[in-house]
């Protein structure tokens, strides 16, 4: 793939990093990182999962001459920039068209939900097209750890979803070779519920003064010089889980109703906006990479109609396409609406990457199963919404074929975007190498380039 030459990461980071390939569970976190934050210097990412794959071709790549097996119910509207057309349910993204870009032709050939979130969340060709056990580490795990957490008590990666959704391979994001140390912080539950709390946060004071006091006599009979410590050794661990049981930053963070109502009011009372709030409540705080999984379409007081589906795994079978569409659709187009102006106003845009998107996109052809239309699996095509990052917006990149089939133009990889990320937090992502299980150093990336026309 022909790419511009983009810059790479600066003197300092390439000399911190360099090819450094560390024996037993991979590269450490790096000393030297700015822990002021708000500076464009400490780059963070939220990444809206949405699991299941959402319809491109109801979505982000509207084709309203295509015939009407292939075209769906609705209708494409036109934006604030001349030439960007996206879904009718999408009026308040129609309106900050020129704070996002649209990825419209990344592909790959996994099909399975399983194979399909290993291979986006890892970067890699999984060993099995099925399963949610990932062989490689997720990309969430890779960036824990080289960057490591920015800010005593405040979990650097985060993943928030929905209770008894909090399994490490539920979404395929274990950490394989790298180990549970650089698992995320995992937050289960809807944040929109009045009942909502993050329970392993919750103040202890007695229970972390009497805990301090046993670290504390532990290291003074210990043995082994501290100077000798190694940076992820238990000294570490001990740390860090102490500084989460009585630290502040990260309950403050978490907590909803620290914000004013009009602002919770503007994402919306639903899982999608107060997870999008929350998301940025954490970045704000420190954290790194901020992962909210929007799922479940949950509304405060309502009932999901007839239809509805638990996720976007939008098959006949499983419910109505259209009529989920018209329920799911304008939480998420409150949601992302809200998150991207809350970003500019508060001066993060460049600061903080937004990524939006799926495993995968759906069927070009509307399928027909219980008198329902629906849509199949379908990773030969798919849109990506970003926004921020101090990238280029109010852009498409990228093109389907007249059916939504398949690339057309600026073909890409799940890859391509994954190095728009490094880019971003400024990891030298071709240098960067891990040591598996076998003792081979395993390349962050094995492929990709940083979208050209975003940079």
């Amino acid at each position: 793939m022909k790419t511009s030459r983009c810059p790479g990461p600066s003197r300092r980071r390439f000399l911190q990093l360099g090819s450094m390939a560390v024996a037993g569970s991979g590269l450490t976190s790096l000393p030297g990182r700015s822990s002021s934050l708000g500076k464009d210097s400490d780059p963070a990412v939220i990444f809206l999962w949405l699991p299941g794959g959402p319809p491109h071709q109801d979505t982000y790549d509207m084709k309203p001459g295509a015939p009407v097996e292939y075209r769906g119910a609705f209708n494409p509207i036109r934006t604030n920039v001349p030439g960007i057309d996206i879904c009718e349910l999408f009026p308040l993204q129609a309106q900050r068209a020129h704070r996002f870009s649209l990825i419209r032709s990344i592909a790959h050939t996994f099909s399975d939900h399983g194979g399909g979130h290993k291979k986006f969340m890892t970067g890699r060709d999984p060993m099995s097209p099925v399963g949610f056990v990932n062989d490689y580490p997720a990309v969430g795990s890779m960036v824990h750890k080289v960057l490591g957490d920015a800010v005593p008590g405040m979990p650097g990666y985060v993943l928030q979803t929905d209770g008894g959704r909090t399994g490490i391979d539920t979404f395929s994001l274990g950490s394989a070779y790298l180990g549970p140390s650089t698992h995320p912080f995992i937050v289960g539950g809807d944040p929109s519920k009045s009942d909502f709390q993050v329970r392993n946060l919750e103040q202890r004071v007695h229970a972390a003064a009497t805990m301090r006091e046993r670290l504390e006599l532990l290291d003074a009979i210990a043995t082994r010089p501290k100077a000798l410590a190694s940076q992820n050794g238990p000294e570490a661990f001990r740390s860090r889980a102490m500084d989460l049981v009585s630290n502040s930053t990260a309950r403050v963070a978490f907590d909803l109703k620290n914000e004013p109502e009009k602002v919770r009011d503007a994402y919306g009372w639903h899982a999608y906006g107060q997870r999008a709030l929350m998301a940025r409540r954490l970045v704000e705080a420190g954290a790194r990479f901020v992962t909210m999984v929007l799922e479940s379409p949950n509304v405060v007081g309502k009932e999901w109609p007839k239809g509805v589906l638990y996720n976007w795994d939008s098959h006949a079978v499983n419910g109505h396409i259209f009529d989920d569409a018209r329920w799911r659709f304008p939480l998420i187009d409150q949601a992302v609406s809200a998150l991207i102006d809350d970003l500019y106003a508060r001066g993060l845009d460049k600061r903080v990457l937004l990524v939006v998107t799926g495993e995968f996109g759906r069927t070009p052809k509307v399928e027909q199963a219980q008198g329902r239309p629906g849509r199949d699996h379908w990773p030969q095509a798919m849109s990506v919404l970003v926004s921020g990052g101090g990238l280029r917006m109010g852009q498409v990149v990228g093109s389907t074929t007249s059916k939504a089939e398949h690339p057309k133009d600026r073909p890409l990889i799940p890859n391509d975007l994954w190095a728009t990320v490094m880019r971003h937090l400024d990891i030298p992502y071709k240098e960067t190498n891990f040591i598996d299980h076998s003792g081979r150093p395993m390349v962050l990336l094995p492929d990709g380039e940083p979208i050209r026309e975003l940079i």
